[in-house]
């Protein structure tokens, strides 16, 4: 195995206002390397090259929505959208308008991510047919339902559940990876893989001042933390072992089935 990776530590972050995007893109990238205003950024020059193609794809009417100067890939508080622009084409002049999609879109996340030349896979896509079988293959996924994104990502060789409504990472064996993943699937959440080569480092003696939501846990201190919170019978989604625990099993019965 490689040496580890910021010295054997984890870095996590805490859900904060409606920001778990940029807690999943950093989570990711192990390191506070982004901040709401980079994704913010982000969605706005999406936004221009959105209305430029809506401007030169349709008609004024029909791309009226597209146009108008409300952002479609970032909203007032903070919740970044999953995909950054659906293109459509105007078909038939003749008949009717007919609206075809002719992008898979791309997600503010993925041009986050491509910064540092990592790509974004949708795990049903025919190139993750390996991460079906065995996802231990792999290194990060991102997980998306409805306004909620998080990360699960191999660090040091072991997975860990980064997800930013946690109050610390929480530690997955092989096992558990799949069938947690399975049961993500099933219960409507969409998977997406990660790959490329990741960071190797950042420089944890100055992450203090990049966006005050992060922490750097050692491994001992993240199941510490995890342990306390579930001790306590928190009603938040820190203390959802027993949920947990269902979904593994639901999930290995579907498998059998």
């Amino acid at each position: 195995m490689e040496g580890m990776s910021n010295g054997g530590m984890l870095y996590h972050e805490v859900q904060e206002a409606k920001l778990c995007a940029v807690h999943c893109v950093n989570t990711v990238l192990q390191g506070p390397f982004f901040s709401e205003f980079d994704l913010a950024a982000l969605a706005s020059d999406l936004d221009t090259i959105e209305r430029q193609v809506m401007q030169g794809t349709v008609s004024a009417a029909a791309s009226g929505d597209f146009l108008s100067a409300e952002s479609h890939n970032v909203s007032l508080d903070g919740d970044f959208s999953i995909q950054v622009f659906d293109l459509w084409r105007w078909l038939d002049a003749f008949i009717e308008h007919v609206w075809l999609e002719v992008g898979d879109g791309e997600m503010v996340l993925q041009k986050a991510l491509e910064v540092w030349d990592l790509q974004v896979i949708a795990s049903d896509s025919p190139v993750a047919e390996h991460a079906q079988i065995d996802p231990d293959l792999e290194n990060a996924f991102i997980c998306h339902l409805h306004d909620h994104w998080f990360c699960i990502r191999k660090v040091n060789g072991e997975w860990y559940n980064f997800d930013s409504l946690y109050a610390a990472p929480q530690h997955l064996s092989k096992f558990y990876l799949a069938a947690y993943l399975d049961s993500l699937k099933n219960s409507g959440w969409s998977i997406f893989l990660v790959r490329g080569n990741f960071p190797k480092e950042f420089p944890i003696a100055s992450s203090e001042a990049s966006n005050g939501y992060g922490q750097w846990l050692s491994p001992e201190d993240a199941e510490r933390i995890t342990k306390s919170c579930n001790n306590t019978q928190s009603p938040q989604r820190i203390s959802s072992t027993q949920q947990e625990d269902q979904d593994l099993n639901a999930a290995i019965a579907a498998s059998l089935m």
